[in-house]
């Protein structure tokens, strides 16, 4: 199998028709790494909007149960990729996500920003530190696979393009971004919960938060009030990035999908999970009912 196999089959395919697909090929084969590093980064950008850090800060569970959150995000999202947003698996997280944001008073304008970080994030991620860039034809999948969803969740007005993804997610940081103590509680516990993923976990966590901070652009530094990086720790940080993509791009192409929930980071459910059960269950969701998801076997994903 040749390392540019998985693109042909991509072109080969339409992004109105097959989006779900070229995005699965996207996450599982060609870009495992990259798509949940930018996907976990999207949803950090989303902390610096005062109005979702200060929500988050306030239920606790980004704080208190910050494992967990990331997790039930990872595993809910997964669920949805892995097996579309048709299937049985998919529906229930789908379902998941909407009693659980139904639950709170989230604008329509914040959910919006919100999917159109998972639009935006992951191909600015590839463009600077990626094996090789997005095609159009991925660019375009992208955007319609998160339309779909995006759908799903009831969510309005969402923009038809990438373009116009990345136009919304620009206005709305210029007129949002800005500093919340809630938001800068969410933040500094997402990076406490970083330096205890692997390899993280090797190095001192001060170590561990200047990387973060150098990968960081500075209207989102400011709006959480971190401090700038130094030239050097940026541009060290940014180049092992960059030269990490090089190196992959020789790499044989993987051969089996490479899924979010066989992250090692991923640590809350060692006996298994059930997608139906993930998240939390403020008053007014309703009680998961065992039957309602398969069990997922964690030793046969292994």
């Amino acid at each position: 199998m040749g390392r540019f196999d998985v693109l042909r089959r991509i072109e080969r395919l339409d992004p109105a028709r097959d989006h779900a697909e070229i995005y699965r090929l996207m996450g599982a084969y060609e870009f495992p790494w990259d798509m949940n590093q930018a996907l976990s980064f999207a949803l950090f950008r989303t902390y610096a909007v005062p109005s979702i850090g200060g929500l988050l800060a306030r239920t606790g569970e980004f704080v208190e149960r910050a494992q967990k959150r990331h997790d039930d995000t990872v595993l809910i999202l997964d669920a949805v990729l892995e097996h579309g947003i048709g299937s049985e698996e998919g529906r229930t997280a789908i379902r998941r996500m909407n009693q659980m944001h139904r639950s709170y008073d989230i604008s329509n304008e914040d959910l919006r920003y919100v999917l159109a970080t998972f639009v935006v994030t992951p191909i600015r991620w590839l463009d600077a530190f990626g094996w090789r860039r997005m095609t159009d034809v991925e660019r375009v999948a992208s955007a319609n696979y998160y339309r779909e969803l995006g759908r799903h969740m009831g969510i309005r007005d969402i923009p038809a393009t990438w373009q116009a993804f990345s136009r919304l997610l620009d206005e709305y940081e210029r007129e949002h971004f800005g500093f919340d103590l809630g938001g800068r509680i969410v933040a500094e516990a997402t990076l406490a919960l970083l330096a205890t993923f692997p390899p993280n976990d090797r190095l001192p966590v001060g170590v561990v938060r200047r990387i973060s901070f150098a990968t960081m652009d500075d209207a989102l530094l400011d709006a959480f009030a971190f401090p700038h990086p130094s030239r050097v720790t940026r541009g060290l940080v940014r180049g092992a990035l960059k030269a990490r993509g090089r190196v992959v791009r020789f790499l044989p192409p993987r051969t089996e999908p490479y899924f979010a929930r066989q992250l090692p980071q991923v640590r809350s459910y060692p006996d298994g999970y059930r997608v139906a059960e993930l998240g939390t269950f403020p008053p007014g969701c309703p009680v998961p009912h065992p039957r309602a998801a398969e069990r997922v076997d964690l030793a046969a994903r292994s």
